[in-house]
């Protein structure tokens, strides 16, 4: 079974003359999908279905990095933009929409007294962090999780290139679920951490009091304790995964789930943190552009009008259960499993006698691909993801699953790719 992907692969051919990696975003590029076996641009979406530029419909469960939580062409978001575009996108002043949307965040987010619009996730975090800084007067910063593309941290990760040493000396990274961590930091440098960051949850579930401990050894230290809900934000609940696990940090910032697709993300937290935006330079030309924002007011109204979230918890859940199901009938724990969030699940693999972690996920993507669900290894469930797009995901983890299970016993992993295998972009979570 195999998908002709053949004017993807002429557009990549073509774009990489002109975009480096061919894609504007490492995840939608080929360090992420194999060539040979996947797609490389879509042309269209409606739903939770895409097409892509050779006519082939695809269930998304990949739903744009999770950045599409109603599903593709919502019509509530579209009527909104359409209407906004007749007024116009960007003026010389703001337009009352700003103050419409930040006054929903506020009455939603448990953290959020005082708003600030940015465009992508990292600028959000950025922001935070500028803010930690300027208000404690220290330099240094404990980060758990993915926190985006600007020096501060990335020069933390192995993806370090182009960022100065002293830059890179200023961020550290503790572990998830390991308070003991985060204490080693904070205690060899006594007084010099502005703030601690982290996901409150992404692939692994936090531990009983982790989250809490978390936020009172920041506060012990004099840190500013700082939840990066980018993709946990009005996914989690609406109020994000603070209402859900009930932690309330200093400051939080939200990007994906907070527009439906539309660039625009955002800086929360208390007032007199927030008001240090008016000395500290955080300002776009285009932070108060109007279609993203009206598309933002277009999708929050919906999260407290509809049971969008309700449903996306259900949906998740049924996928969650259907995989662990046939991973338990399989006897295969020790090749896969699945964690995660209902709305942003992971199929995690493990390294096993006669393949890796990544040749095994290549295959598991090469055979999903092949029957029509766009995925790399995650589940990120959006409003309209249905029972029949689940059927369809179901019947194709019915086949690939037993297939992956069969092969590593057989060890002959390998011998089924029809591409190379992928290689690790760099770990994050």
């Amino acid at each position: 079974m195999s998908t002709p992907f053949h004017r993807s692969e002429a557009l990549l051919e073509r774009a990489l003359k002109v975009i480096p990696l061919g894609s504007q975003t490492f995840s939608k590029s080929l360090t992420q999908f194999p060539y040979g076996v996947s797609p490389y641009f879509i042309q269209r979406g409606e739903g939770c279905w895409v097409w892509d530029v050779d006519g082939n419909r695809m269930l998304d469960m990949i739903g744009s990095l999770a950045a599409v939580t109603l599903g593709h062409g919502d019509p509530d978001v579209n009527i909104a933009v359409r209407r906004q575009l007749e007024e116009g996108v960007l003026f010389s002043l703001p337009h009352p929409i700003e103050t419409e949307v930040a006054e929903a965040i506020v009455r939603m987010v448990p953290c959020a007294e005082m708003v600030r619009f940015g465009k992508n996730g990292s600028d959000a975090t950025a922001g935070a962090i500028r803010i930690a800084r300027a208000a404690t007067g220290r330099d240094l910063v404990a980060v758990c999780g993915y926190h985006g593309w600007q020096d501060w941290y990335i020069g933390a990760t192995a993806r370090h290139r182009g960022v100065p040493q002293a830059t890179r000396a200023l961020t550290h990274t503790f572990g998830f679920n390991d308070i003991a961590s985060l204490e080693r930091l904070l205690q060899a440098d006594p007084g010099g951490y502005a703030a601690v960051m982290l996901e409150p949850m992404n692939v692994i579930h936090p531990e009983p009091g982790f989250l809490e401990a978390v936020r009172d050894l920041a506060h012990a230290h004099g840190a500013l304790f700082i939840f990066d809900e980018t993709i946990t934000g009005f996914r989690f609940a609406r109020g994000g995964a603070q209402e859900w696990f009930g932690v309330t940090p200093d400051l939080a910032t939200f990007g994906k789930g907070l527009a439906n697709g539309f660039p625009l993300s955002a800086v929360a937290g208390r007032a007199d943190l927030m008001k240090l935006m008016e000395e500290i330079f955080f300002s776009f030309t285009f932070g108060g552009e109007t279609l993203s924002l009206a598309a933002a007011r277009a999708t929050l109204d919906k999260l407290e009008r509809e049971p969008v979230l309700e449903t996306i918890h259900r949906q998740g859940s049924r996928i969650m259960a259907h995989v662990d199901g046939l991973i338990d009938h399989l006897v295969a724990r020790d090749i896969v499993g699945i964690s995660g969030h209902p709305s942003w699940s992971f199929l995690v693999f493990s390294d096993t006698a006669g393949t890796d972690v990544w040749t095994l996920k290549t295959l598991y993507m090469q055979e999903m691909l092949a029957r029509g669900v766009l995925t790399f290894g995650t589940h990120n469930v959006g409003y309209r993801h249905d029972d029949e797009a689940l059927q369809v995901l179901f019947a194709a983890y019915d086949e690939v699953l037993p297939m992956l299970v069969e092969a590593v016993r057989q060890r002959r992993v390998e011998t089924l790719l029809r591409c190379k295998p992928l290689v690790p972009l760099f770990k994050v979570r």
